[in-house]
């Protein structure tokens, strides 16, 4: 029988004995009985009180042992965030620096394209004024030519003669 049970048995005999004459509160029990049944709870609760403290002590257990496994995943989680931090910060660092060196190299190709364009417009100016030059020479040599065909320079004999170059 649960020894809760049993205190409820003893509660109830003495709530059902007969009451002392003259007095409210004292009353007349059988002692053998009332000796008897104490006897019984306290064989009993020794086996119950060795069951809540057993069944206390396992709570203990299952409580510490969720405790080591919660410090546990907590710490996991916190390695596995300052990695994935430090893998966006790598990231974001290499990103910065890609940005950085492709800006670095548009600055140097058209820096190139710069100079490649004032190296062609150098040397177009300069070709330009060589054929100016050659043009001009040729100009005059044709107006040399007119005139001295004009005069009369040009003859059938001169024909025969060698070119003067």
């Amino acid at each position: 029988m649960d020894p809760l049970d049993r205190i409820d048995e003893l509660i109830a005999l003495v709530e059902q004995a007969r009451s002392v004459p003259m007095s409210r509160n004292n009353c007349m029990v059988d002692r053998g009985e009332m000796i008897g049944a104490l006897d019984e709870l306290r064989a009993e609760l020794p086996a119950d009180l060795r069951r809540a403290a057993a069944l206390l002590e396992e709570r203990d257990k299952i409580m510490e042992a969720g405790k080591r496994e919660a410090d546990r995943i907590i710490s996991e989680g916190e390695a596995e965030h300052a990695r994935l931090v430090s893998v966006n910060e790598i990231t974001v660092s290499a990103e910065h620096e890609g940005a950085r060196i492709i800006a670095e190299a548009r600055a140097e190709a058209q820096r190139l394209r710069d100079e490649v364009d004032d190296y062609v417009d150098t040397a177009l100016a300069n070709f330009e004024q060589f054929l100016t030059r050659a043009l001009a020479s040729i100009e005059r040599g044709r107006d040399k030519m007119h005139a001295l065909r004009e005069i009369g320079t040009f003859a059938g004999d001169e024909a025969d003669r060698p070119l003067p170059f």
